[in-house]
C-alpha cells in the first residue's frame, strides 16, 4: 500500500469527523476515525511518520467501549542514503476497551484503555526483503495500552485525544542485513512503539422504537396539592423531575445533591416543595419507593434502588419531616419502569424515587 493510500484513509477520517457524533447509548454502535502520529522504537531504525486508524465500536455500558480497529502508517527508513524512496508499511488489526471514568453525562471524561491485535510489516521494495531474517507480509501479535480524554461537545458530538504504548512481538523482520558496505541492522526482541492520536465518534444508534410521544420540556410541576381528607385509595406522588445520575448513590454516599441529575437545583427545589406539604399536613404518611433503569443485574439493581430511596428519605428527615410520616423506604430494583430502556432518555426517566400516600381511612 503506497503513501496515496495513507492520504486517502486520513482522508476519510477527516470527512467522517467532520459528521462525528457520540451518543453514549448503550448498546449503540459508532465509527472512531483517528490521525496523529506514530513514534518508532529507536531499534525499527524507521523516522516518525503519520499514523491513522478508524475504529468500529459500541458501548458495552456506560463505562466500557469497545473498538474494533483497522490502523496504519508508512516510515521512511532513517538510512535512505543506502535505500533511497524505500518505505516501511505497518498495518494493524486489532480489539481495544476503554474504560471511561466520571459520569455518563460528564463533558470531560478520562479513560485508561487496552487492546491486543496483530501487526503485518512490509517493505514496499524488493531490495533486500529476503535478506536472512525478513520475511514479507508477516503477521506478528501485538498489545497496546494507554490513556485519554474524551471531550463531549453536546449528547452527540465528542472529541478523543490518546496517547499510547503499542508491544509488537515483531518476529518477521529481525535478524540481519548486511550491505556490500557492511551496514547490519539486528534485532533479536519486538519493538515499543508510541501513538499519539486525536479522533472523532460517530453514533449509529438512536434508531431503538420510540418511547411514547413526550410532551414539551416545562418547569417542574407544582408540589401535590394538601392531603386535606384521607384518600380513599394508595395514591402515588411521582417527584417528576427528581432523577437520579446512572448508579448513584454510591454505596456510603449521603448527600443527595451530587447524585441528582442535571439541573440539581431544580430536583432539590422538587424535594423542597414535597417537604413543605408534608409538614404542613402531619397526618399525611407515605411510603419512598426506589427504582432504576434496567442496565445491570437483578440484584445489584435492587441495592441501587434502596439507596435512592433511603436518601430521599435521609433528605426529608434532615429537613424537618417527622420520621413518623414515613412508614416504609422500599425498593424495587428495576422492576417497575415508568419509561423505555431503549433510549437514554427513557432510562433517566427510570432512575427516580416515588412518594406513596398511605390510605388513612376515617
Amino acid at each position: 500500500m503506497k503513501r496515496n493510500a495513507l492520504s486517502a484513509l486520513i482522508a476519510l477520517a477527516l470527512i467522517g469527523g467532520s459528521a462525528a457524533a457520540s451518543a453514549q447509548d448503550f448498546g449503540n454502535w459508532y465509527i472512531a476515525p483517528r490521525i496523529g502520529a506514530d513514534i518508532p522504537d529507536s531499534n525499527r531504525k524507521t523516522d516518525a511518520s503519520v499514523w491513522g486508524g478508524i475504529g468500529v465500536g459500541v458501548w458495552v455500558n456506560p463505562h466500557l467501549a469497545v473498538d474494533f480497529e483497522y490502523t496504519m502508517n508508512n516510515a521512511s527508513f532513517k538510512d535512505s542514503s543506502w535505500r533511497p524512496n524505500h518505505e516501511w508499511e505497518s498495518v494493524g488489526l486489532g480489539v481495544s476497551g476503554r474504560w471511561f471514568f466520571g459520569d455518563e453525562g460528564a463533558q470531560w471524561r478520562p479513560y485508561v484503555m487496552g487492546g491486543v491485535g496483530a501487526l503485518r510489516h512490509a517493505a514496499y521494495s524488493g531490495f533486500l526483503l529476503h535478506a536472512k531474517g525478513y520475511h514479507e507480509n508477516g503477521w506478528d501479535p501485538m498489545v497496546t495500552v494507554g490513556g485519554g480524554i474524551q471531550y463531549n461537545l453536546n449528547e452527540r458530538m465528542a472529541l478523543r485525544g490518546e496517547i499510547a504504548a503499542r508491544y509488537d512481538k515483531d518476529n518477521n523482520t529481525r535478524g540481519q542485513l548486511s550491505d556490500a558496505l557492511g551496514y547490519s541492522i539486528s534485532h533479536k526482541g519486538g519493538y515499543t512503539d508510541g501513538i499519539v492520536s486525536v479522533g472523532l465518534v460517530y453514533n449509529f444508534g438512536g434508531h431503538a422504537a420510540p418511547a411514547p410521544a413526550e410532551k414539551p420540556v416545562a418547569p417542574p410541576p407544582p408540589p401535590p396539592p394538601p392531603v386535606e381528607e384521607p384518600a380513599p385509595h394508595n395514591v402515588v406522588i411521582d417527584l417528576r423531575g427528581v432523577n437520579f445520575k446512572f448508579d448513584r448513590p454510591k454505596h456510603g454516599e449521603k448527600h443527595i445533591e451530587p447524585t441528582l441529575q442535571v439541573p440539581t437545583a431544580d430536583s432539590i427545589a422538587i424535594l423542597d416543595q414535597a417537604v413543605d406539604v408534608l409538614k404542613r399536613q402531619p397526618e399525611v404518611k407515605v411510603e419512598l419507593d426506589g427504582h432504576t433503569d434496567a442496565i445491570g443485574g437483578d440484584a445489584y439493581n435492587q441495592k441501587l434502588s434502596e439507596r435512592r430511596a433511603q436518601i430521599v428519605n435521609d433528605y426529608l428527615i434532615a429537613h424537618g419531616v417527622s420520621q413518623s410520616q414515613i412508614v416504609g423506604v422500599k425498593g424495587f430494583g428495576k422492576t417497575q419502569p415508568i419509561d423505555t430502556n431503549a433510549t437514554k432518555e427513557g432510562r433517566a426517566r427510570n432512575r427516580r424515587t416515588e412518594l406513596k400516600v398511605e390510605n388513612q381511612g376515617h
